[in-house]
Order: C-alpha cells, then sequence, then structure tokens
C-alpha cells in the first residue's frame, strides 16, 4: 500500500494512462478492460479501481456509459487478481500459506481469467450504451505534470512488487520481507532524490505512511484472527468434513464459494477454507485450490458489494446496487461460468495431452 501510494504521489500512473488514446467508445470499453486485468496482477484490485476509475471519469463525460467502463474496471480488477499471486489478496493469502505457487498458478489461471473478463466485455459491445454515438471529450490527463523523477520512481515501485515471488523462491523467506527489501530501497532513493527540498516532504516515505488507511490491514487482521480461532477449535475441519460428505465434487464446491461470496466478503472465506482442508488431503497447486483462487476473487464481481473493487465503484460513481444488478451482474456471472469451463477445458487437454506423451513408444535408433 505504501509503494503504491508513492507512487502515486509521484504521477507513476500516467505512464500507463497516457498510452489510452481512442476514445470510441468500443475501443475504450476494450482497452480500460484489459489495462485494468494487467495493473490488478501487480497492484492490489482495490487500488487499481481506484486508478482507472479516476482515469475514466477524467475522460468521459457522465453519463450510462461511464457506468459501464467503471462496472468494466471492477470486473477486469477481480479477474487480473487471480493468476498473480501479489495480486489479490486472496491470491496472495493461498500463496503464502502454501496452497498454491507462483508459476503453476500464472500457467493455470491466466486464461480462466482472460475468458472471465472476455465474456462480459463481448456482451457489453452489444449494448445500446456502447453503440450508442460516443461523446468526445478532451485529454484531461494531458495537463497533468509528473513529479521530479517520477518515472524512476514508478518504475523501482513496481519493479519491487513483481519482485516478491522471485525474492520467496530465491530465498525461501516469508514474502513480507521482500516487500520490505523493496520498501526500504524505495525509502532510500526518495530520500536521495528530493534531499533538501522541503516543499516535496510528501513525495517520500514517511509522509506516504501517514495517508495509508490502517483500518484495512486492521479488517484484515481481524478476520484472521476469528477465522483462526475457529479453527482451533475444530469447527473449520467439521464443516469440511461436512462438505466432503455431501458434495464430494471439489468444482462444485469451489464454484459455491465463489457464488457466496458475492454476498460474503471473499477474504474470510478464503480464509475459512483454508482452515477447513489440509493440504495433505489436498496438495500443492491441486485443482481444488487453484478454483478456490479463481472462484473467490472472480465471484465478488457478480454483485457490486462483493469485492472491495465495487464498493470503491460505488462510492466514488454514486452507482446503487439496484442499477449494477441490473446491467452488470448478469453479464459478470456469464464471465465466471465462462473462466470455470475454461479451466476445466485447459486441464483436461493438459492431462490428456500428457497422458498420450506418456503412453506414446519410444523408438531407438
Amino acid at each position: 500500500m505504501t509503494i503504491v501510494e508513492i507512487v502515486d504521489a509521484h504521477q507513476g500512473f500516467k505512464l500507463v494512462t497516457d498510452n489510452i488514446t481512442t476514445r470510441k467508445p468500443r475501443s475504450l470499453l476494450w482497452v480500460v478492460g484489459f489495462v485494468t486485468f494487467f495493473l490488478s496482477s501487480i497492484l492490489d484490485n482495490l487500488t487499481t479501481t481506484i486508478v482507472m476509475v479516476s482515469l475514466v471519469r477524467k475522460l468521459v463525460p457522465p453519463s450510462e456509459y461511464r457506468k459501464l467502463l467503471g462496472a468494466v474496471v471492477v470486473i477486469a480488477a477481480n479477474a487480473g487478481g487471480v493468476w498473480s499471486p501479489i495480486g489479490d489478496v486472496t491470491t496472495t493469502m493461498l500463496w503464502i500459506h502454501g496452497q498454491i505457487s507462483t508459476l503453476p498458478t500464472m500457467k493455470s489461471l491466466f486464461i480462466p481469467s482472460a475468458v472471465s473478463l472476455a465474456v462480459p466485455l463481448a456482451l457489453l459491445s452489444l449494448t445500446s450504451e456502447v453503440n450508442g454515438k460516443g461523446q468526445e471529450s478532451s485529454n484531461v490527463l494531458a495537463s497533468e505534470q509528473m513529479a521530479p523523477k517520477g518515472q524512476l520512481v514508478s518504475t523501482v515501485g513496481t519493479g519491487a512488487l513483481i519482485f516478491v515471488p522471485v525474492f520467496k523462491a530465491l530465498t525461501g523467506l516469508p514474502p513480507y520481507m521482500g516487500i520490505l527489501l523493496g520498501l526500504g530501497v524505495l525509502w532510500i532513493l526518495t530520500d536521495a532524490i528530493h534531499y533538501g527540498e522541503s516543499e516535496r516532504q510528501k513525495l517520500k516515505v514517511p509522509q506516504a505512511l501517514s495517508r495509508i488507511n490502517m483500518q484495512v490491514p486492521l479488517f484484515f487482521l481481524g478476520i484472521l484472527l476469528s477465522v483462526s480461532s475457529l479453527e482451533a477449535t475444530g469447527l473449520m475441519r467439521k464443516i469440511g468434513n461436512y462438505l466432503d460428505a455431501h458434495i464430494p465434487n471439489t468444482v462444485l464446491i469451489a464454484s459455491a464459494i465463489g457464488v457466496v461470496s458475492a454476498v460474503i466478503d471473499n477474504i474470510p472465506l478464503v480464509a475459512a477454507t483454508i482452515g477447513m482442508y489440509d493440504l495433505t488431503s489436498l496438495p500443492q497447486d491441486s485443482e481444488f485450490w487453484q478454483l478456490i483462487a479463481y472462484c473467490a476473487s472472480t465471484g465478488g464481481s457478480m454483485l457490486i458489494i462483493g469485492s472491495a473493487a465495487g464498493v470503491a465503484f460505488m462510492g466514488m460513481e454514486k452507482v446503487d446496487f439496484f442499477w449494477y444488478f441490473r446491467k452488470v451482474s448478469g453479464f459478470a456471472f456469464a464471465g465466471y461460468a465462462a473462466g470455470i469451463a475454461a479451466y476445466l477445458a485447459v486441464n483436461s487437454l493438459h492431462f490428456s495431452l500428457r497422458a498420450t506423451l506418456a503412453q506414446a513408444p519410444i523408438q531407438c535408433s
């Protein structure tokens, strides 16, 4: 959160938004969707939503079309955080606890995540709001100036975020040590760049720390402590055994958890799931854990209250629950279901190819 705040203070995200030049409604819909998708794989989905909705507000005047663009940002932010271990809190939780690892997760979940975004985008492209005559708007972003050395700070900050999985793989140390190392490097860099410039104190790490909303990590801490307490009593394991007895199909369990995450926050759901099942019965990178990572994140897009990204969008654009339900929920559900189908299809193809290669006769010369 601090690194993102530092990059934002230096107008570092201008490097991304300056490259969005199209004003055609349909093209802009797809560009905003996929820029958000890839940006969310590095940043958390809440920060990505705030950055991209702010961008959309500068590009498009108030209208139904702008609301749809904001909804696309929510869907794309939740989808983009799935295939990267640092892209979403729930995926990060599974990664830290050892349920998933970096490369298998990226290889297995990238296509389903992209499908879960592409399907809603294709359906929304057919709506009257997108096909109507678009309003051309001036490029407000052109008037914004990047802070001194903003490009350098943006590069180092983004590199620090991407470095975390590499750090864990190379050293075997906890990921928080990698992110603190990156923050330390950024702290030294910003202090050196703005040394002796009192008017630029807000661009340094101490000021960025003071702007961080500490209620968010405290909220996560409270959830994890509560779930750990339930796990210590054995209740989580009993719930897991009950689900195994009545719903033996892991795909159905993961899909149901995704649907529930549209109503209940996905973080306690994933924390509870980690407490229900251990790695002896469901090993690392198994189909179940990968589907939990996918379903818990993308399932939150089906209702505006289902994710932190949706709640942020609702507050920024004053969108109500029923508008999102009528205009977007059906498209989000279609993407969610299509992503699960894509995951199962890719997984099935992978295993069939591996079986075919294993059975192929080896010819010796």
